[in-house]
C-alpha cells in the first residue's frame, strides 16, 4: 500500500511539472501574481481561496470591476483556474453565477480599452535622432540605437529582444535572419526565423546599425544586448526587459513625448501599426511579429485606417 501511495506521489508530481511546463515562465509567474490578489481578497473578507467555490470568486470579479478593465477581469479568472489546476482542484468557471456576472460587468463597461500608444515612424525618428544628441558615450548611445531599431523593424517582444544572442544572427547578402528561439505563442521552442532587409537609408537602417554595434562592443557570442557597469563598461550580462521599456521611455521623454502612453510594447504594435498603415498584409505582418491569432492585427490594421478610409475626405469644405 505505501509503494502505491509513493508511486501515487510521484506521478502527482511529474503531472504538475508538465503543467508548469505547457507553460512560459513568464506566463506562470502572472499567474501567481494574479491569484496572490484573489488570496488577500479572500484572506481580507475570511472566504477561502484554495479550493474556492465560484460564488466566491463571482464576488471577487465584481468587487475587480469597480477599477479593472473586462479584459482584466478574464486573465484574473483564467489565473485562478490555472492554479486550482496545478493543485488538483476543479473549479467551475463555466458556473452560471460566473458567467452571467460577467455579462452583465461587460454590459455595463463596455470592452473598449484605451492601452498604450504605439510608436510610429515619426516618434521613432525623434526618439533616435534624441539618442545621437546625447552626451553619453557612443557605444552606449549605439546599444541603445540598435535595440530600439531592431525592437520595431522585426515587430520583437521585449523578452525575444532580450534573449538574443550572437549565436542567432546570419547576416546575408539582402540583410539579416534572426532566429528567435522561443516565444509566447511558441511555447514548444520550434523557433522561427525573422528577415530584416537593409534599408535605403542608413541612418535609420536596423542592419547596417546591428553590424556597427557588433563590430564595435566586439561581441563574439552570447548575448547581444548587454548590461553596462557604472565605469560605463560593457559587461557580459544580458538586459532584462523591465530595462528595455525604462529605456524606451527614458527616450521619448527626452524627445519632448509623455512615456505614460508608452510602453515596452510600443515599438511592437508601433510597426504592425506602420506597417499596416503602409500597406502591408495581414499574414505578411503575422509572419513577422508571430502573431497566431489574427484579431491583434485586425485591430492594428483598423486603428491604421482610421485616416486613411476615413469617409470625411471625401468631402471637400
Amino acid at each position: 500500500m505505501n509503494d502505491l501511495t509513493t508511486e501515487i506521489k510521484k506521478l502527482e508530481i511529474e503531472t504538475l511539472d508538465n503543467l508548469k511546463l505547457s507553460k512560459a515562465k513568464n506566463t506562470i509567474r502572472a499567474y501567481k501574481s494574479d491569484f496572490n490578489d484573489f488570496v488577500l481578497f479572500c484572506s481580507k473578507h475570511g472566504m477561502k481561496s484554495m479550493p474556492t467555490d465560484p460564488k466566491i470568486v463571482s464576488l471577487y470579479l465584481t468587487h475587480l470591476s469597480k477599477q479593472s478593465k473586462y479584459s482584466t477581469l478574464k486573465r484574473r479568472l483564467a489565473s485562478i483556474n490555472v492554479m486550482h489546476k496545478y493543485k488538483g482542484h476543479y473549479l467551475d468557471t463555466k458556473h452560471p453565477i460566473i458567467v452571467e456576472n460577467l455579462l452583465g460587468i461587460k454590459r455595463r463597461k463596455g470592452t473598449v480599452q484605451k492601452g498604450k500608444k504605439p510608436i510610429l515612424i515619426n516618434e521613432l525618428r525623434k526618439i533616435l535622432d534624441v539618442i545621437d544628441q546625447q552626451k553619453s558615450e557612443d557605444i552606449k548611445k549605439l546599444r541603445d540605437k540598435t535595440l530600439i531599431l531592431i525592437g520595431f523593424s522585426g515587430g520583437f517582444r521585449r523578452n525575444e529582444i532580450v534573449s538574443l544572442d550572437y549565436e542567432d544572427l546570419d547576416f546575408v547578402y539582402e540583410g539579416v535572419k534572426i532566429t528567435v528561439k522561443r516565444s509566447k505563442t511558441d511555447q514548444f521552442g520550434q523557433g522561427s526565423i525573422k528577415a530584416l532587409p537593409y534599408f535605403d537609408n542608413s541612418v535609420y537602417c536596423p542592419v547596417t546599425t546591428l553590424k556597427r554595434w557588433i563590430n564595435i562592443s566586439k561581441i563574439s557570442k552570447g548575448p547581444i544586448f548587454r548590461r553596462f557597469s557604472k565605469g560605463s563598461k560593457l559587461t557580459n550580462y544580458r538586459l532584462t526587459d523591465q530595462t528595455i521599456a525604462l529605456i524606451i521611455k527614458n527616450y521619448l521623454n527626452i524627445a519632448g513625448i509623455d512615456s505614460k502612453n508608452y510602453s515596452g510594447h510600443s515599438l511592437r504594435s508601433g510597426f504592425a501599426t506602420s506597417a499596416a498603415e503602409s500597406g502591408a498584409e495581414e499574414r505578411s505582418i503575422m509572419t513577422m511579429t508571430g502573431h497566431k491569432s489574427t484579431e491583434m492585427v485586425r485591430r492594428y490594421i483598423k486603428e491604421a485606417n482610421l485616416f486613411k478610409n476615413n469617409a470625411l475626405n471625401k468631402i471637400k469644405i
